[in-house]
């Protein structure tokens, strides 16, 4: 009696033990990730100084340093709203969460490029703390944290700190499947229609929450009615269908826009390949980044998705599938670097083949090299994704 007594006393005060240690593991986690960004925000200036031979003026120069390409459409966005015509037409292709995002910050901060500094800060700190969260489901917190590690040391990972929409994006899709995981089915579905209005991608959750709650059927035999808040995901997609419908008057505007502006129509995954392909040809400058560095993403996130049948959970297959095919299924390829990064089940992989010290090495070292390549260019004005 003594025995079971002391044993369950044992037992109910290891769990707040526990939830302290988990507590404490995640701010060592974003103590691990502010470190990790202010290293890329040095590193990214002091390049830019010494490549471009020009000094950096004050704190918002650091910031103007990192507003380039898409990230300044964002911000037009946040400012002007959308238009069907003149400079602000092309911009009816990108999602609207991020820059109403900014807009309702910039309202406290006063200042819009803070503002979208801001907001990618807060997002990619959550996304790291639920991919740490996530993977805790399936693996151990070693596991976990070697898998937000390689997040963020990822070579395209400076786009979680800038004001891109990866970080938002990330956050709301980890969010969801980590509330499908757990049982909590409403808040995944709200979450999964705020990620199909901010990226395209975000459709593809439907599939993989259809395969997660088939999966849990499959596991349990009992039906789970919460299934049905998985109908509430394509809101978000027909929210940004209703603003083209609105501004444009059709609300498919997107699509000819996008091949009007940016060369990019729907086409099967061989036709964007064999472009990428294509692209070795160019200049050597253009042969590394729109060429080699394509072609070897395209074939990282293959060979990941394969492996993800192979090693993971059915839902992050599906993600990774649903992510690669519409990547690659269009007629240009572009910046699959950068949206590999939102194919988050690469980093349980990686973090899996890191078990053994030599992965380790090699993921980190070629992640941190990368890393240092593409920011340096994207800082010092170059394309990098």
């Amino acid at each position: 009696m003594l025995k079971n007594r002391s044993d369950k006393l044992t037992a109910t005060e290891s769990e707040p033990a526990a939830k302290l240690g988990i507590q404490s593991d995640e701010t060592r986690l974003v103590a691990k990730m502010l470190a990790i960004k202010a290293l890329v925000f040095l590193y990214g200036g002091q390049s830019f100084q010494a490549l471009a031979d020009q000094r950096i003026d004050g704190v918002y120069g650091w910031l103007e340093l990192w507003n380039r390409w898409d990230a300044l459409n964002y911000q037009k966005l946040a400012v002007q709203g959308y238009s069907a015509v003149g400079d602000m037409r092309p911009t009816m292709v990108f999602y609207p969460l991020f820059p109403w995002t900014i807009r309702v910050v910039a309202v406290v901060l006063n200042d819009y490029l803070v503002s979208a500094f801001f907001v990618s800060t807060l997002a990619s700190i959550a996304a790291g703390i639920l991919l740490y969260r996530l993977v805790q489901l399936d693996f151990s917190r070693a596991t976990a944290s070697l898998a937000v590690w390689f997040l963020f040391i990822f070579p395209t990972s400076y786009f979680l700190h800038i004001g891109y929409t990866e970080s938002l994006f990330l956050m709301l899709a980890l969010g969801c499947v980590l509330a499908a995981r757990t049982g909590r089915w409403l808040p995944a579905g709200l979450l999964g229609a705020l990620a199909c209005l901010t990226r395209a991608t975000g459709l593809v959750l439907i599939p993989a929450l259809l395969i997660e709650a088939g999966h849990q059927y499959w596991t349990t035999r009992r039906v789970n009615w919460q299934w049905l808040c998985v109908a509430i995901v394509p809101l978000g997609f027909g929210a940004y269908l209703l603003l083209n419908h609105q501004v444009a008057g059709d609300p498919f505007a997107f699509l000819p826009i996008r091949k009007e502006f940016y060369y990019i129509s729907p086409a099967p995954p061989w036709t964007g390949v064999r472009e990428a392909i294509g692209s070795l040809s160019r200049t050597p400058a253009q042969a590394q980044i729109v060429g080699v560095q394509e072609c070897l993403f395209i074939a990282l996130g293959l060979a990941c998705t394969i492996a993800s049948w192979i090693k993971l959970r059915p839902i992050y297959s599906v993600w990774m599938t649903g992510n690669w095919l519409l990547f690659t299924s269009v007629s240009f390829v572009a910046s699959v670097p950068r949206y590999t990064l939102t194919m988050f089940p690469i980093f349980f992989l990686f973090a899996i083949l890191a078990r053994r010290r030599l992965w380790r090495v090699i993921i980190t070292v070629w992640s941190l090299l990368y890393l240092a390549l593409f920011a340096s260019l994207f800082a010092w004005g170059r394309w990098a994704f």
